[in-house]
């Protein structure tokens, strides 16, 4: 995790970009292993390059807070400044103050949500991906008027930490968003929306669309799969084979 000092706070020249670009490369593989390894070199800067376009809207233009906010990419999702997961992160990126300032502010947020909800070497989060994991082997099955109540509860067993954190009404929202996303995708099951919703609540509210989980949007949108069934049906496996990926070797303490 990035510890910001005025010395890396440079501004990013245009000419520099590149540069930067290929050093963040090289961080975010250390920083994320298994999720870069999982997307390769090519995916990997169309993440990063959206990362920083994103970040200069922003006003995010020095090496350091331009770094802190590739991180947060990683780490919840390349939508989380309008994630209802995590209202924090957008109320200080619209607040006052110069970009530095700002930068630390979210610094603090990240530190207490490791420690509040990612536990020691990540180990919270490793066993919520093998949560999830078995969620998507084998979902539960619930009516649809009791949709959001089951959700919750779901919810709730995987990632207990960070149902608590995010509270009773960043679960309700995330779980709505979801749903909605599942009918646009023509998902009318109640297994196949709860899988959008699982999907969200674990990568972030806009993975559906998300470069840095391009397998998600390449299956709902497969034009080569007729029904909307067969996509659910494929998107259950692309997610099984992803979370063996990330969860098929021991983690250290590093990120995904």
């Amino acid at each position: 995790m990035l510890i910001i000092r005025p010395a890396q706070f440079e501004v990013l020249r245009k000419g520099s970009l590149r540069l930067f670009e290929d050093e963040m490369v090289i961080h975010s593989k250390e920083f994320t292993p298994r999720l870069c390894k999982a997307l390769g070199d090519e995916q990997l800067r169309v993440a990063i390059r959206q990362a920083m376009k994103r970040a200069g809207d922003y006003g995010f233009t020095l090496r350091g807070p331009m770094r802190l906010y590739i991180e947060l990419t990683f780490l919840y999702g390349s939508d989380f400044d309008s994630d209802p997961q995590y209202p924090a992160f957008k109320e200080v990126l619209d607040g006052s103050g110069n970009q530095m300032s700002r930068a630390e502010k979210i610094y603090e947020i990240i530190l207490d949500y490791q420690k509040k909800v990612s536990g020691p070497k990540a180990v919270n989060l490793r066993r919520a991906l093998e949560a999830v994991s078995v969620r998507v082997r084998e979902p539960v099955k619930a009516l649809p008027d009791e949709f959001e109540e089951q959700m919750q509860k779901q919810m709730i067993q995987i990632f207990p930490q960070k149902a608590a954190y995010i509270g009773k009404s960043g679960l309700s929202s995330i779980i709505r968003k979801g749903r909605a996303k599942a009918l646009l995708y023509e998902f009318s099951t109640v297994r196949a929306q709860g899988l959008i919703v699982v999907l969200m609540f674990s990568l972030g509210h806009g993975c559906t669309d998300d470069p840095l989980y391009p397998w998600i949007a390449r299956t709902v949108n497969n034009e080569k799969i007729a029904t909307s069934d067969g996509r659910a049906r494929r998107l259950e496996k692309r997610a099984v084979t992803w979370l063996d990926h990330v969860l098929e070797t021991p983690w250290k303490g590093e990120q995904a």
